[in-house]
């Protein structure tokens, strides 16, 4: 199951990451301040990141223990609610209201980003260390 979510989830957010980036950089470019743009373009960058990430790990982990299934479950999330909080963000600061709720939200989803790493750097030293 953790396969199929994490191809599923890598695919759809790579799928995102260009259309989002080609209707920040095309669409949003007249009304977005250069903040607004950069803040867009990090989101998008790190979506796209992650997208990779997601399907590299379908293909390399085995899906044996929980602890893989917490990795992908963090990146999964991680980048959902750190990129998209952002596009709300700056979505709604151009329309005049920003959302100001989600401010909390975006070091939410980085600390989940943060989590997968540091989880998928665990595997790769347990056993040297045990």
């Amino acid at each position: 199951m953790e396969i199929l979510m994490s191809q599923f989830f890598g695919a759809l957010y790579g799928f995102l990451a260009i259309v989002l980036g080609a209707f920040g950089a095309h669409a949003l470019k007249k009304r977005f301040t250069q903040e607004q743009l950069a803040s867009f373009e990090t989101g998008v960058k790190y979506q796209m990141y992650h997208a990779l990430l997601l399907l590299v790990l379908s293909f390399n982990l085995g899906f044996n223990t929980a602890l893989e299934g917490y990795i992908i479950t963090c990146l999964i999330l991680g980048t959902f609610l750190f990129s998209f909080s952002i596009y709300g963000l700056c979505l709604s600061g151009a329309l005049g209201r920003k959302w100001k709720f989600l401010g909390p939200v975006t070091p939410l989803g980085g600390l989940l980003l943060a989590t997968g790493w540091l989880l998928l750097a665990y595997i790769f030293i347990k056993d040297f260390m045990f």
